[in-house]
């Protein structure tokens, strides 16, 4: 077993996870938009498979892997800009390896879009040649950008065929869960190829325990069915085993410099009076609101793993860290004193959003396996 898996074991084995159990998230809708996805399966010439680039393994559906390995499919690994770019050729190699044809994109950039669409051309260029119509189905787990990539497909097919009618765009939603039916949308002639987006589905159970954490981290799991607080120590957990806020001391040495030179406010007023009054508008499209927050985050990890002065390798000592993490948080995201839980709550709530937004670094959380890691 390699390092990272050990880890992973091991994070999922810890304390905040005891009484926790598996994660599963199975709606009544699920079970239905599965089988009409095996249906339509049948009839598609081409699946794109949409994943998550954070975690290129843990978000395929295996329910559906022993179809989809019997079609033209192309994996598009999703939010790039949100994964470590120095891992992600190692993961094509890996697809390449096993002869799965694989793409990174991003599916709001019309050239990442356009270069999948080109794939998806040259991979269809045996049909076209005999079929008037032709099928290219989208499937994913919740969550991983696959209404974003259909709308990105029509606003580059409108572009390519003006005389084409207009089309309806998909639903883009920031939770899990949002398309619920299975519609159709044409995005060429001669031939006709129909692009069918597909609700987001998971597998009935999700056994592994890490998998399930990596579901929900990364936004393909509602956060009620496992708990913000959970999650967020289960992201805290993997940063702190990682050493990622080793990787943060520019930030934190440049705030002690700030502060000897008096060129800064207390640190009860890290941010000053006038990003002081935007306290409320953490949800606002505010920039330099969000970044300062996030530096804010980082450097505030960063002091208390070097304080605490921990073995991340004991488990007592890593909990014990992250609970005096969270405890910090509630002073850098200036949450007024109140009930324990309620704070928790709210550190952890804005902690996943500045993660899910990339603002705390680009991570891949799955593990490479082993067969792709250079021999030493």
């Amino acid at each position: 077993m390699s390092g990272w898996a050990k880890l992973g074991k091991r994070v999922s084995e810890m304390g905040f996870n005891s009484g926790g159990g598996i994660v599963n998230w199975f709606p009544g809708h699920m079970a239905a938009a599965t089988r009409a996805i095996r249906d339509r399966l049948k009839l598609a010439d081409l699946v794109i498979e949409v994943r998550d680039a954070r975690i290129p393994l843990s978000s395929a559906n295996e329910d559906l892997q022993n179809v989809l390995a019997s079609k033209r499919r192309i994996i598009a690994l999703n939010k790039k800009d949100l994964a470590n770019p120095n891992i992600m050729h190692k993961w094509a190699r890996h697809f390449d390896l096993l002869k799965q044809d694989c793409l990174s994109i991003n599916a709001h950039s019309r050239s990442s879009v356009s270069q999948l669409l080109a794939l998806v051309e040259l991979k269809l260029k045996e049909a076209i040649s005999r079929e008037p119509t032709l099928l290219v189905l989208v499937v994913g787990v919740p969550n991983v950008g696959k209404s974003a990539l259909i709308n990105s497909i029509n606003r580059i097919a409108a572009s390519r065929f003006p005389a084409q009618e207009k089309t309806k765009r998909a639903v883009v939603g920031p939770l899990p869960g949002v398309t619920q039916d299975i519609a159709g949308y044409k995005i060429a002639n001669q031939p006709s190829i129909y692009v069918l987006d597909t609700p987001g589905v998971l597998v009935p159970s999700i056994p592994d325990i890490e998998t399930g954490l990596k579901l929900a981290l990364t936004g393909a799991v509602k956060d009620s069915v496992v708990g913000e607080e959970r999650l967020a120590q289960y992201l805290l957990a993997v940063l702190n085993i990682r050493k990622v806020p080793l990787h943060w001391d520019r930030l934190y040495n440049q705030k002690i410099k700030e502060s000897l030179d008096g060129s800064s406010d207390s640190k009860e007023n890290i941010f000053g009076d006038g990003l002081s009054r935007k306290r409320n508008r953490i949800n606002c499209s505010d920039v330099s609101y969000i970044e300062d927050l996030a530096e804010e985050v980082q450097r505030t990890l960063y002091a208390t793993f070097i304080e605490s002065a921990v073995d991340v390798e004991d488990e007592s000592e890593l909990e014990s860290l992250i609970d005096r993490q969270l405890t910090a948080l509630q002073t850098s995201f200036r949450i007024p004193p109140k009930a324990s839980d309620e704070a928790r709550t709210m550190v952890s709530k804005k902690l996943l959003t500045l993660f899910r937004m990339g603002k705390l670094g680009p991570f891949v959380l799955d593990d490479l396996p082993d067969s792709c890691k250079p021999i030493t």
